[in-house]
């Protein structure tokens, strides 16, 4: 099994910067209930991975997030963790999510300390059984968007911006989703992306009070 060189042991709170213990403390032995309303069901779904990644940026604690191609044929435009489907090679998640995080941005995976995995999370709109990856950038590397058909951006999105109660929103979508968003570096992060790091936020002990009544409304997409 290869990862890139890629830490993979379970890291202990001393191993990783003080502000990043309590959420890694918080995920531990995670009820799934606690991260996402639909847990995946009996029957095997389509399996794939991303990876949350936490690093010490320029500007302080840090999130890896991508911005999808304006052409796809779903989920353009949108902001997401790096990741994807899992393939036979891959040997599960953790595989998964460091091949397509290094595909979809260039990082290099030996500067990546694996933490553990969340409870996987259902997405009954696409039959895939999600399994975040939690990670901390032990060794950042220069990353950004390598395959222009697929990815248009990549952002270390500080973790100050995301608490930032100006920068929170509820997100209503035709369908009659209505879920957290986030307005950041010129993008709004909503849907799956956004509930994972909303949860996130919580579970480290980072968020604070905003608005729940700031609605942004959206189109099909």
């Amino acid at each position: 099994m290869s990862w890139g060189g890629a830490h993979s042991q379970q890291e202990s709170p001393a191993d990783v910067p003080g502000w990043l213990r309590p959420l890694v403390v918080a995920t531990r032995d995670l009820d799934p209930q606690e991260l996402a309303r639909f847990s995946p069901p009996d029957e095997s779904g389509r399996r794939s991975a991303v990876l949350i990644l936490f690093g010490d940026g320029d500007d302080g604690p840090d999130v890896l997030l991508i911005q999808r191609a304006q052409d796809m044929r779903s989920h353009a435009g949108q902001p997401a963790f790096p990741g994807g489907a899992e393939d036979p090679e891959d040997h599960g998640p953790v595989g998964a999510a460091l091949r397509e995080a290094q595909e979809e941005t260039g990082l290099e995976p030996s500067g990546v300390d694996v933490l553990h995995c969340l409870p996987d999370v259902w997405l009954p709109p696409s039959g895939f059984v999600v399994t975040p990856v939690l990670g901390w950038w032990r060794k950042p590397t220069p990353v950004s968007a390598m395959d222009p058909a697929e990815v248009s951006d990549v952002h270390r999105v500080p973790i100050a911006e995301l608490t930032d109660p100006g920068n929170r929103v509820n997100v209503r979508h035709p369908s009659g989703y209505i879920g957290p968003g986030f307005t950041v570096h010129d993008m709004l992060v909503w849907g799956f992306t956004a509930h994972l790091l909303d949860r996130i936020l919580a579970l480290g002990g980072w968020e604070r009070a905003w608005d729940p009544g700031r609605i942004v409304d959206i189109g099909w997409t």
